[in-house]
């Protein structure tokens, strides 16, 4: 879709009620793209795949979860890879529906070291992740097992991924159709639905129960 240089949070938040989301093409474009793919990835949340390996790590008791206790670092650490799609234009965006407790992200600790995490955007009964990252095995698994407790706890009814990946599909993400995925959304965006929390509050991870 057509690139735009300025636009605002209220904006970013328009563009996700619409079934459409931002991406640049580098950390140094200066322009937002908007997208509209005929394809969605989104997580049943239901439907959470939960290897045997990420479920000895969850019962083991070593890792726990934050929210919102260092939203900067995780945008950053998302930000900073070879490849990203994340710039200066929407890394303040991020940081502006922060403040305005529309955006959110999830830490995972070892102890009292960061080892992955992702962060995303809350509107009515919707969550639009938008990146997650790994310093440590399995970090980025442990944030989606995290987010995934904290929306089925809270009354989310999508999690939208955006695109679907092959890491994604493992952990039980499915491609829908544009029009299937718009159906959703229309029902539950307008839901009034709060992602609720205690910022830097330490939660103990834990693997939900096998269906």
């Amino acid at each position: 879709m057509k690139d735009i240089i300025d636009f605002s949070s209220r904006d970013l938040l328009l563009g996700y009620t619409l079934g459409i989301f931002p991406m640049a093409n580098s950390a140094d474009d200066d322009s937002i793209m908007w997208l509209h793919p005929k394809r969605r990835g989104i997580i049943p949340l239901e439907n959470l795949h939960i290897s045997k390996s990420l479920r000895r790590k969850l019962n083991s008791k070593k890792y726990h979860s934050t929210f919102n206790k260092d939203f900067f670092q995780v945008v950053s650490h998302c930000r900073d890879r070879k490849e990203t799609w994340i710039n200066n234009i929407l890394v303040d965006k991020y940081i502006e529906l922060h403040k305005k407790k529309f955006a959110h992200s999830v830490e995972i600790w070892l102890g009292e070291e960061l080892v992955g995490g992702l962060f995303g955007i809350s509107i009515g009964a919707c969550f639009f992740g938008e990146s997650m990252f790994s310093l440590k095995h399995d970090g980025s698994k442990l944030a989606l097992v995290s987010i995934v407790n904290r929306l089925k706890s809270c009354g989310h009814k999508l999690f939208d991924t955006q695109f679907f990946t092959p890491h994604l599909g493992r952990m039980g993400g499915i491609e829908i159709s544009r029009i299937k995925y718009e159906k959703i959304l229309k029902a539950n965006i307008t839901k009034n639905i709060e992602f609720q929390h205690t910022d830097n509050e330490k939660e103990f991870l834990f693997a939900p129960k096998k269906n």
